[in-house]
């Protein structure tokens, strides 16, 4: 005798193909941010909070719902381990892919203890001919910013783009608030102690302050003939505009340096070194003379475009050293 087959035998494969689909769908929503596996609902902007308690509340009334339906709380949890399983897969993937990368190089290198043939030689070019062909007594300076001036403005354009990267993520102003929260400065600002109100720090400020600015435009400006040049001395001058800026306050030091004069100095240093080594790459790569004088070595005119690039070098490291401090502080870089 056959046995009775059940009802519902029929609607299984239906069943599942639905649920793979359903799974699918918020999978995609996931990835574009409209979907938040953790507690299982859709994120809009269409129900009016007026403060954060009641979002805080409204997600918990959300969770403990949720939490009493075994069904979804079975789907939240099987969810949960396919994101962990893929996140498992690309992560593994990845590693093995950068592993043998690795090794591909490492293939290339010379055996432990042997010289390279051809590091050796590109060695005794700046040792020998370096000051000849750039102009510049430091070694150093003639390589970073005329032999390798093309990975230099890659790493000045690296400080720019992680400034523009921080600005995006901390900048807080009236266009990225609600208007129903309370004020960033009053809920955030008044949590920290204002240094810039103790007399010793302000005295302190006013004797060191002048000597970092003027060690700083020193070291700027002999990059080309001494220990010095643009990432040194950038540094220098951002740490005492960081310095200003505790001692005397965000109020005076915005009248001075805004926002919108830290981004003009970035963008105008960036464009000038561009374009000034752009023209010696174009020069260079066609056999021309790029009618730059390299000056007499040790004089500080010397270096053909090496001091120009050193001034340009050191904004925008001071302006994104002092960008980055103010970001953090208090989520701005200064008024317009």
């Amino acid at each position: 005798m056959a046995k009775p087959t059940p009802q519902n035998s029929g609607n299984k494969p239906k069943q599942k193909k639905n649920s793979l689909k359903a799974a699918k769908d918020r999978f995609l929503k996931w990835l574009n941010g409209d979907f938040d596996s953790a507690i299982h609902i859709m994120e809009t902007d269409e129900t009016p909070y007026s403060n954060r308690q009641e979002i805080k509340e409204s997600v918990a009334e959300i969770k403990n719902d949720l939490s009493n339906r075994d069904d979804v709380k079975r789907l939240i949890e099987r969810e949960r381990r396919s994101y962990y399983r893929l996140y498992s897969a690309v992560a593994i993937i990845s590693a093995i892919l950068l592993i043998g990368v690795l090794l591909f190089v490492i293939s290339y290198l010379p055996r432990y203890g042997r010289e390279n043939p051809e590091t050796t030689a590109v060695v005794a070019r700046y040792v020998q001919k370096g000051v000849e062909e750039t102009g510049a007594v430091n070694v150093v300076a003639g390589m970073i910013l005329d032999y390798r001036a093309f990975d230099t403005l890659g790493e000045s354009h690296v400080l720019f783009t992680a400034l523009i990267c921080v600005m995006i993520l901390l900048r807080m102003d009236s266009k990225n608030r609600r208007r129903e929260f309370e004020d960033y400065y009053k809920t955030t600002m008044m949590q920290f102690h204002d240094i810039s109100k103790e007399s010793i720090m302000r005295c302190v400020g006013m004797i060191l302050i002048p000597c970092i600015f003027l060690y700083g435009i020193y070291v700027l400006l002999n990059g080309q003939n001494g220990p010095g040049g643009g990432f040194s001395g950038g540094a220098v001058m951002g740490s005492g505009l960081i310095i200003f800026a505790s001692a005397f306050g965000f109020d005076v030091t915005d009248r001075f340096f805004t926002r919108r004069l830290s981004n003009t100095i970035t963008f105008a240093s960036l464009a000038f070194y561009s374009f000034a080594k752009g023209y010696v790459f174009f020069t260079g790569a066609n056999g021309l003379d790029n009618h730059i004088p390299k000056g007499t070595p040790g004089a500080i005119l010397s270096g053909g475009m090496i001091l120009p690039l050193d001034i340009a070098v050191g904004l925008v490291v001071a302006c994104t050293m002092f960008g980055f401090y103010s970001l953090f502080r208090r989520g701005n870089i200064g008024g317009d």
